[in-house]
């Protein structure tokens, strides 16, 4: 019995899964707007767009004036967070159809969510703890060691030895311009990303004739979901490895919209994010020697 009421339940979620957000229907009331003064029946106002619950200015108005600036006073926020959720993949395809005034938009969303984790990583969190700040002195700290290694090691010549400091100088200066600029550095990786996902998947049986545009608004979307996950350790300050492996575990979960987005089986989508990954991976490395050779020329050696 058990067994049977769960397979309804999940036969039930799958179908609400892939229904289209309904808007509420038109109300019947009559207003004047406080703004252009026309007279209308409905909710917002056909001229100006304002909508009919603005009355006079109180404290409740300033309050959701102000979550509305971060996004939170928007219904669309908290229900694009949930449909993210719970249907990923089907929530960002009807975003990609048009239904866009019902979810929020996707880079304001990555900006938000990368200010709410820095804040995290600078000290909100459970112990207070500057996260940020910790990891980069660790990194500090790593470069240094590499450095007294490479000065005590007998085997290597002055200009070997000179050009190991350059190196892990280098990686140190690297992640820390990474650090600082997280969203820039995200929006790189998944415009990079982007185009070879184009090409493996804007033939998907959901959407035959997928756009570059609509494909890289789709990975804004999905990145939007790893971030969100991604910050739980940071809030709970895992270690760094654990951290690390999180990470990798949630990275995964990336499957689960591209395939409810593309309409393409989990080996399907995962044949092809596997094949797209290996021109990505080949630039980030060809992006990372070029900035080594840049740094380590521009020392002179």
């Amino acid at each position: 019995m058990l067994f049977k009421d769960s397979k309804k339940r999940y036969k039930r979620f799958r179908r609400w899964q892939k229904v289209p957000h309904r808007v509420k229907p038109m109300s019947d009331d009559e207003h004047d707007c406080a703004t252009c003064g026309r007279h209308y029946v409905g909710n917002y106002c056909p001229r100006c767009g304002q909508s009919s619950k603005i009355g006079r200015y109180s404290l409740k108005n300033a309050f959701l004036l102000f979550l509305d600036v971060w996004g939170l006073g928007n219904r669309s926020m908290f229900r694009a967070i949930r449909d993210l959720f719970l249907r990923p993949g089907y929530m960002i395809g009807d975003y990609l159809r048009g239904m866009q005034m019902a979810y929020f938009p996707p880079f304001k969303m990555m900006f938000l969510i990368c200010a709410l984790g820095l804040l995290i990583e600078t000290g909100v969190n459970i112990k207070g703890i500057n996260r940020f700040e910790l990891y980069m002195n660790q990194e500090k700290e790593n470069t240094q060691k590499m450095q007294a290694e490479a000065k005590a090691d007998k085997t290597l010549t002055q200009e070997s030895k000179e050009a190991s400091i350059v190196a892990s100088q280098t990686f140190y200066a690297i992640e820390n311009k990474i650090g600082q600029n997280t969203q820039l550095a995200v929006l790189a990786a998944l415009l990079l990303f982007s185009g070879p996902f184009y090409l493996l998947f804007r033939h998907g049986p959901n959407i035959p004739d997928l756009r570059f545009s609509e494909c890289f608004v789709a990975m804004v979307y999905i990145a939007n979901i790893i971030l969100i996950f991604t910050i739980i350790p940071s809030l709970l300050c895992f270690s760094f490895t654990a951290e690390t492996r999180f990470d990798l575990a949630v990275a995964m979960l990336a499957v689960i919209p591209i395939k409810q987005l593309t309409g393409y089986s989990y080996w399907g989508t995962i044949w092809r994010l596997i094949v797209a990954l290996i021109p990505f991976g080949i630039i980030l490395v060809m992006l990372y020697v070029a900035a080594y050779i840049y740094i380590y020329s521009s020392c002179g050696l």
